[in-house]
């Protein structure tokens, strides 16, 4: 065990930093690690299906952290893409696939199983592509998790099927009592939940032992996996209702921190699994047939939840995000095809192929998200210019971008009586805003002609607010350059794009600096110093902080002199810092 364990966190080690190196992600790190030591590669373990076992606690780990960011409240909320869009995905991909099947002459038995395996998305690799890009809580990656979760309940309908399906019905029977016991399971989660997990956690925090209440998180999310599993659902539900459940608890935050760790581990040896389970020698005999069939699946369903996503209202880029982070085929797939090969509903040679087309579609998710981040880029940079942007109003100041920065400065203005235009490339944040009563339109303002139809020629003052430092750059020069008289305030991500704006000559605020300097000033007086003192430090800090930035200016270029004048200024801040903490100390009290 010590020597398997060895290679697998040596090939993770090795594989992974390389790939997210190369930008290809993570994920794919792990799946071309698994291939290189498996049975088919050179060889350094022999027994991928025993490590799949274990490592799907990765996914079990994954799905009880994402239940603990949703309520109940939340769940609901989520009800029509679950319900909508989960079932007419399983339904539609799985018809569609089965009568491309149909068209090959396969059995339709067969055909069906096909169907209903490659309906499925792999839960492990679509959470983790988005968690890995924070794409989970956009309304693309809202949607993809909804249709998982109902993949996840369509794992008993599935049974049934095979138990249908199945030669020897003996062999493949599934007990209708299973369906109550599944039913009686999840309202026992519920019954126990509400009024016994919230007092057992208190009982085990009040030890004041970590390493208990970390073994109690464990044994709460096995024990429901297992649990699940015993009645016919997948284990990976199951703990999703656990951390559902748990999601309004004060202890949610301890539970992620202490389930975390042991989910990245997992979740890594999952895809080393699956990467080992991949049998090369199809590829070899076969990669016609391998390739050409995964690629037909995967752009079948692309193109079905392409179209899915638009008849739900996504648009852009979630409804890319959407179809990409679905187009895979799932990790279920294995255990349903394994099963019907059991039944002798479908023979081996067609099982081994079906296998070898899931782990294709499972490589090729890591490369469409890469070409996915290109495509979003491109977009972003190159707007078409065709489509007309109306914008009827006229005021004296323009906001370009409303998220958490141009919201803030659109307030306080409106406040204050003056006319605010807002403009947003995010569709969805434009939904968003509208629904708390403010009108934004949509368009890019690095185009000019969005800008002329926003009246930048009779405005006072451009905000930019916007979160891409180079459109942000490239915009305030156009404006400054064709519009001279209009005052520009920019918002700036860090110190290197205000010595850009500096140069430029343009009035701009580094977007957590004066935030991080107002958390100092909260920390003096904590720490036990006076309101006044830690307020003059804090004005001290910051007529520091700028004149370190005009001076750094002129040699930000130069490695050497930028790291001799910020060493100096280390020095020449803490001089600044006594000499006002003697000042203080030395002032009467009032």
């Amino acid at each position: 065990m010590l020597h398997d364990a060895l290679i697998y966190l040596l090939a993770a080690v090795i594989a992974v930093p390389i790939f997210k190196r190369l930008g290809l992600g993570g994920v794919l790190g792990y799946l071309v690690a698994g291939i290189a030591i498996g049975p088919s590669g050179i060889g350094l373990t022999q027994d991928p299906k025993s490590v799949l076992h274990f490592a799907e606690f990765g996914v079990v780990l994954l799905l009880f952290l994402v239940g603990l960011e949703l309520n109940p409240k939340k769940l609901w909320a989520l009800r029509v893409p679950i319900i909508g869009m989960g079932a007419l995905q399983v339904v539609i991909t799985g018809a569609v696939v089965m009568a491309i099947a149909l068209l090959f002459k396969i059995d339709w038995r067969v055909a069906l199983v096909a169907g209903i395996a490659f309906a499925m998305s792999s839960t492990a690799i679509a959470l983790a592509s988005l968690e890995e890009r924070n794409l989970l809580n956009t309304a693309g990656g809202q949607s993809a998790f909804s249709v998982l979760l109902l993949q996840d309940l369509a794992v008993i309908p599935a049974l049934l099927v095979l138990a249908v399906l199945a030669p020897d019905k003996a062999a493949g029977a599934l007990n209708w009592m299973g369906v109550a016991k599944a039913v009686g399971l999840i309202a026992g989660f519920i019954l126990i939940g509400r009024f016994a997990l919230r007092h057992l956690l208190r009982f085990i925090a009040n030890t004041g032992l970590r390493e208990v209440f970390i073994a109690f998180a464990l044994l709460l999310v096995f024990g429901a996996a297992l649990g699940a599993q015993s009645v016919g659902l997948s284990m990976a539900l199951g703990t999703f209702l656990a951390g559902v459940l748990l999601a309004d608890s004060e202890y949610r935050h301890e539970l992620v921190l202490d389930i975390s760790p042991f989910k990245g581990l997992l979740l890594g040896l999952f895809f080393i699994a699956v990467g080992m389970s991949v049998d090369l020698r199809l590829f070899i005999d076969a990669p016609l047939t391998v390739f050409g069939l995964a690629l037909l699946v995967v752009a079948t369903k692309l193109g079905l939840l392409w179209l899915l996503a638009r008849q739900f209202k996504l648009c852009g880029q979630d409804n890319a995000l959407f179809a990409v982070a679905l187009s895979q085929i799932g990790e279920f797939a294995f255990v349903l095809i394994s099963t019907a090969q059991g039944q002798a509903i479908v023979p081996k040679p067609q099982a081994d192929l079906m296998n070898a087309v899931v782990a294709v579609s499972m490589l090729s998710t890591p490369f469409l998200f890469i070409a996915l981040d290109k495509f979003v880029a491109l977009t972003l940079a190159h707007k078409p210019h065709h489509r007309p942007v109306l914008i009827e109003q006229r005021n004296d100041v323009i906001v370009a971008g409303f998220g958490r920065v141009g919201q803030m400065v659109g307030r306080l203005l409106v406040g204050r009586g003056y006319g605010v235009t807002i403009i947003e490339h995010d569709p969805n944040q434009i939904e968003l805003v509208r629904r708390f009563g403010w009108k934004a339109y949509y368009g890019e303002v690095t185009r000019l002609d969005v800008l002329q139809a926003a009246g930048i020629a009779q405005a006072r003052l451009f905000v930019l607010a916007i979160d891409d430092p180079q459109a942000a750059l490239k915009t305030a020069a156009l404006v400054k350059t064709r519009y001279p008289h209009v005052q520009i305030v920019v918002r700036a991500r860090n110190r290197s794009d205000a010595f850009e704006f500096i140069e430029l000559g343009i009035v701009f605020e580094r977007e957590t600096f004066r935030g991080g300097v107002a958390l100092a000033e909260k920390a003096l007086v904590a720490l036990g110093e006076d309101a006044a003192a830690a307020r003059s430090a804090a004005a001290a800090f910051i007529d520091h902080d700028e004149k370190l930035m005009a001076e750094s200016v002129a040699i930000r270029d130069d490695q050497k002199k930028l790291q001799a004048i910020t060493s100096r200024s280390r020095k020449d801040l803490e001089e600044l810092m006594a000499r006002e903490h003697a000042e203080s100390a030395s002032k009467p009290e009032t």
